[in-house]
Formats: C-alpha cells, structure tokens, sequence
C-alpha cells in the first residue's frame, strides 16, 4: 500500500518547540533520556548528557527534587548541548524557579504539583518564560476525583485525568502542551494513547512504557508497546524507560525508529539465525560486526550470513555483506560477489570495504 500521501495523527498535532527541537506537527518523533545523576552535581550531569547526544538523544530531562538542585541546574541548562526538560513533582516552586533558570520545558503532573492555584502559577510562569509544559499523566497519581471512580477501567481514568487537565491549561490561554498518559502495562498504554488521539488530536503525545523494567524486558515491552503506536502514526516524541544505563534507552529507541523505517542514523546489521548448513561459528563472527558497527556513523545495511545458499539472494538489499562458506567468505555488494575472503579475515575484511566506499563512516 502506497503511504506517502497518507495522513498520520502526528501529522494534525499542533507543533511545539523544546528548545530548537519540534515536537509534534508531523515533526520527526524525536528521542528523550532521562539523567540518571543527581542534578546538584552539575559537572557529573553534563558528562552524561554529553555521551546521550552521542548517541543520539533529541531532548533531556532531569530532575529537580529539592532547591539544593536548582543552581546545578541552571548550570546544566546554560551548557548543555540538548533542550533540558525540568521534571518537577510536588513543590510547585521549584517549578517556577527552574522555568526562570532557563528550562527549555517542564514536565509537572497537575495531579500531585498541588492545588489549582499552583498548577496556575507554573501555567503563567511557563507562558511568562515562552516554553512548553509536558502534562505528564501517570497510573499511580492520577486526579483524585478521576481515580476514586470504580465505573471507569484504567485507560479511561488516564484519559479523563489527561482531558481535564488539558482543558484546564485551554481556558487558562496556554497551548504549548505536550501530554504523556503512562502505565507499566502495555494493553493499557495502547488503550490510553489510541484514546487519547482520538479525544485530543491536536495535542502532541510524549509515548513510552514507564517503569517497563531491565534491558530486555523494558526493550521488548517498549518495542511492542511503542511501536504499534508509532507505526499507527500515533506519538510525536518518546522516552524508552529502561532500568539500565541511559545511553541503553536512546540506542533501543534507534533501533525501534530504524526497524519501523521511520528514522535511521546508524548501520541496520542483518543476520542470519544460522542452521546445519552453516559452516563456521556464525555468532561471534556477527556479534563482532556488529560491535564494530556501533562505531560506524552511516545508514548503511551490512549483511551476515551463515551460508551461500541464501546468503547474497536473501540480503541482496544489503549496501555490502558476506556469505560465508568452508574456510571463507563471499564478500558481496548489493547481491553482486566481490571477491573471496580467508575465514579469519572476515570481519577485517569487511569492516575495510566499509571504510572504502562509505569514507569517513568509521568516524575521526
């Protein structure tokens, strides 16, 4: 089915700007991370934020649990390389103060920020500073007269909290909203956000399973959680939580976007699963390339394979790639036999032909 002229939801999302990242409007879904540090060390939270964009983080976020943290993070605001997003929860105040500190955005829950005439600070503070408020909707804390009611499953409490509060900022004149409704659960995230598009479509949607869990657990739930959402069009911008090194949820949210043909900015290793036609020990000969790809700054498709039988045919697609056989290797371009490779040769010789016909992709 042709898709280029279809119209996604993201595509009728009203635009916002963090820092000089737009969200939603049909904008690329951009990629967050979230800081692990703590925010009072400044230098500490900088060198982190550093390897994040590495690796290709869009936008950053850290907390600012207490008013020891704020003078870091008017540090980290003025020298870090990405939007910084201020994750206020409780103190209102400190809130008002992190949007004067120079806060590319804030993401507050009206829910637990305190009373409305709080909420109604942080609103004008938000409008006074010209930056956006992530409304940020969670299973756990949720509008208390929304999360008392036992008529409503909860997707339909996530969405009711969520349109309250965005009709709330609407009246108070304030537009320059993103809204994140998240749950641990990934039927109920789909429930809520396939909702939530629908209730609210001009409103862009910040996407991800919270609390989803380590590397492979979180990477799985969020694959299949976020990755329906994102191939139905719905999600503006996303944060993969994972309980693992930051740099791990910015890599895996690549990788989604890659997969779903949506964005690439790093080499695709295709690889075949190996069976008994296989002649030479295939995983570590494809876990090392692909170690060596993460270097590899180029979207570009490299091919594995285990044999000759479907090797070049099967990755015919592939930019360059190698078939291997007894002793050797089939090193293709496109399908097309290049030349022959001794077995111990392999990745070397792959990783030089990348370097020849894709100059610079290796990096400085």
């Amino acid at each position: 089915m042709d898709t280029s002229t279809q119209i996604f939801p993201r595509d009728l999302t009203r635009r916002v700007m963090v820092g000089n990242v737009a969200v939603g409007g049909g904008a690329p879904v951009s990629v967050q991370s979230m800081c692990t540090t703590k925010t009072a060390d400044a230098a500490a939270t900088l060198a982190q934020i550093r390897r994040l964009a590495d690796a290709g983080c869009e936008i950053i976020r850290v907390a600012v649990p207490s008013a020891e943290s704020l003078d870091g993070f008017e540090r980290i605001c003025a020298e870090s390389p990405l939007p910084v997003i201020a994750d206020i929860h409780f103190d209102y105040r400190l809130a008002l103060s992190a949007a004067a500190r120079g806060a590319a955005a804030l993401r507050v829950n009206p829910g637990n920020i305190g009373s409305w005439d709080c909420v109604d600070a942080v609103i004008d503070a938000c409008g006074e500073a010209g930056i956006p408020i992530r409304i940020g909707v969670n299973a756990g804390s949720l509008d208390e007269k929304v999360a008392a009611r036992q008529d409503l499953t909860l997707p339909e409490k996530l969405v009711a909290s969520a349109e309250g509060f965005v009709e709330h900022f609407r009246d108070r004149g304030f537009l320059d909203v993103v809204l994140s409704a998240k749950a641990h659960s990934v039927p109920t995230t789909l429930a809520t956000y396939r909702a939530l598009s629908k209730a609210l479509p001009e409103v862009p949607l910040h996407v991800g399973v919270t609390e989803a869990g380590t590397l492979r657990q979180g990477t799985v739930k969020n694959a299949a959680g976020v990755g329906i959402l994102l191939e139905e069009g719905i999600g503006d911008t996303m944060r993969l939580s994972l309980t693992a090194d930051p740099v791990e949820e910015v890599a895996v949210a690549w990788e989604l976007l890659s997969a779903l043909g949506m964005r690439r900015r790093s080499p695709e290793l295709v690889s075949c699963p190996t069976c008994g036609r296989c002649q030479v020990d295939m995983i570590p000969i494809a876990e090392e390339v692909g170690k060596r790809l993460s270097a590899v700054k180029a979207p570009i498709t490299v091919a594995v394979m285990g044999c000759v039988v479907n090797g070049p045919g099967e990755a015919s697609d592939a930019d360059l790639g190698v078939a291997c056989g007894h002793g050797q290797a089939m090193l293709f371009e496109g399908g097309k036999p290049l030349r022959k490779v001794p077995a111990d040769k392999i990745v070397d010789e792959l990783m030089a032909e990348i370097e020849r016909r894709f100059p610079g992709a290796l990096g400085a």
